[in-house]
């Protein structure tokens, strides 16, 4: 028996050719990384995944920094007039900078597709406009 199995290689060179191809790993399990689009909470209503959670963090995150500051340091909430002719505060640029930055994303996506970093590096620099001029 045990020359029967000794020989079986030499019988069916098939299986060794395939196991030196790569084959000889399909039954196992591939070791998971990280990944920013696979769902945190596989089993929750909704899809978290890592990049949908680091939005949401940074939005209220910002949020809360304007609320912080127009509560300590500027009481009167630094009103001006910028280039678009409102009077705006903190709180409003920064909503003016959430709502350009959707925009620009929306449109970058319908009309380029992806990748979306050179949208996410357009959404910075409007941001940075808006808190300086507007």
């Amino acid at each position: 028996m045990r020359k029967l199995l000794l020989t079986l290689p030499l019988l069916f060179p098939t299986t060794t050719l395939a196991q030196t191809a790569g084959w000889g790993s399909v039954g196992q399990q591939e070791e998971k990384g990280f990944s920013w689009t696979a769902p945190l909470w596989p089993d929750f209503w909704m899809a978290w995944t890592p990049a949908t959670l680091a939005v949401f963090v940074g939005i209220f995150s910002a949020i809360a920094l304007i609320g912080i500051l127009e509560g300590t340091k500027f009481r009167d909430g630094i009103e001006r007039r910028g280039v678009l002719g409102l009077t705006t505060t903190l709180g409003d640029r920064l909503f003016i900078t959430l709502l350009g930055s959707v925009y620009i994303f929306l449109a970058w996506l319908g009309l380029v597709g992806q990748p979306v970093w050179t949208p996410l590096f357009l959404s910075v620099g409007w941001g940075i406009f808006v808190f300086w001029k507007v």
